[in-house]
């Protein structure tokens, strides 16, 4: 059935990472090889040097001649697949570049867009008449304050001397209050003194001795 309706294909699409890392795959087999040619290279010229002309010299020349061959061919495709390999990584570094930018553009377009509804939701007429009323309203407010701390004088009608007669008459009265709350003038004995004696003291005492410790 898959032969005559077609089959879907499963196999997924190549990629720029995945062409790299093959190119780049090829390129370390190709040194390899390349390392192995360069040793019997080497091993060839060593025999030379000790071998005087003939025909066995000869033989191991051509020999070491068609290794040379083999290894510019390598060189030549390990050079070609490099610079595959570097023009795919630009082109990999480009896309991703570009990913980028597509994605700036489309968080900037939604930020936009957002911002448009946002501040389309704004009526600056509403805020400036807010504004106005909120500096009316901070004006009443220092006019309350002004008023509420206002001084009130004293009548002009009022005589300066009626006010010290006045202060001076308090001074007589708290000096007069004062010598009543002491109790008694001087000379006289206190009034704890002439009291009932203590339970506690043995005899009353004499008043002549009392006069004397009042005196």
């Amino acid at each position: 059935m898959n032969r005559l309706f077609g089959a879907k294909n499963s196999v997924p699409k190549p990629t720029l990472s995945s062409a790299i890392s093959n190119t780049e795959s090829h390129v370390d087999s190709l040194d390899v090889k390349l390392a192995k040619l360069n040793a019997e290279l080497s091993t060839y010229q060593s025999r030379m040097s000790k071998m005087r002309d003939g025909p066995g010299k000869t033989a191991l020349r051509q020999k070491a001649l068609k290794i040379l061959q083999r290894r510019k061919m390598y060189e030549s495709q390990r050079d070609q697949l490099q610079q595959q390999s570097w023009n795919m990584e630009q082109a990999s570094m480009m896309t991703d570049n570009l990913k980028n930018v597509m994605t700036t553009v489309d968080a900037m377009k939604s930020t936009n867009k957002t911002l448009k509804q946002q501040y389309g939701k704004i009526d600056i007429d509403k805020i400036e008449r807010m504004q106005d009323e909120m500096q009316e309203l901070m004006e009443v407010g220092n006019e309350i304050q002004e008023s509420m701390g206002r001084s009130y004088d004293v009548p002009e009608d009022v005589d300066e001397a009626e006010l010290d007669a006045e202060l001076e008459a308090l001074g007589e009265e708290a000096e007069f209050e004062a010598g009543v709350g002491m109790g008694t003038g001087l000379g006289e004995t206190p009034g704890f003194m002439l009291d009932e004696v203590p339970t506690f003291v043995d005899e009353p005492p004499e008043a002549g001795k009392v006069k004397e410790a009042a005196g």
